[in-house]
């Protein structure tokens, strides 16, 4: 855990932690089927992830502007056992009043390869769902989406489906 130590630490601390979450990655096989025979496979991943490293950019003007950045790394556990690292970022792109968006990029490097997720969240919006834009290794080839429910709360959840072609 984290304490934020500024207004812009406080709010982007929350999707910091809520992307990296995406970045803990632990794969089970589900198969996409279909009629020909050629479906992609589809993986099924769930886990957790711990913020142990968080610095957050207050650029501009004092409190929310646009470019306000925070960076963020940490580990990745399934059943408390360290099964990767990840980090990334997310920097602010829109504010209307009291309406933040951002835009958020993260990689997970696990034991099979890199995974790469992205999104626009408007801070606050419950679920969260990250586009997968590719990866290296088992993952190069990879797209679907990662889903968070109960955002920088005790309950947060996360499911993303990883679709990989057949090789």
């Amino acid at each position: 855990m984290f304490y934020a130590k500024s207004p812009v630490g406080a709010r982007l601390a929350a999707v910091a932690g809520v992307l990296l979450v995406g970045g803990g990655l632990s794969a089970c096989g589900a198969d996409d089927g279909s009629e020909d025979g050629s479906a992609p496979r589809v993986e099924i991943i769930e886990a957790v992830a711990l913020t142990d490293q968080l610095a957050a950019l207050d650029l501009d003007k004092p409190g929310p502007s646009l470019g306000d950045t925070v960076v963020y790394s940490g580990s990745i556990q399934q059943d408390g056992r360290r099964i990767g690292h990840g980090g990334g970022s997310c920097q602010t792109i829109y504010i209307e009043g009291d309406e933040i968006t951002m835009q958020c990029v993260l990689t997970a490097q696990m034991e099979r390869g890199s995974l790469t997720m992205q999104a626009v969240w408007l801070e606050g919006a419950s679920p969260l769902d990250l586009a997968i834009t590719g990866g290296t290794g088992a993952y190069r080839s990879a797209t679907g989406t990662a889903r968070f429910w109960d955002i920088n709360t005790p309950d947060e959840r996360m499911r993303a489906e990883v679709v990989l072609p057949e090789e």
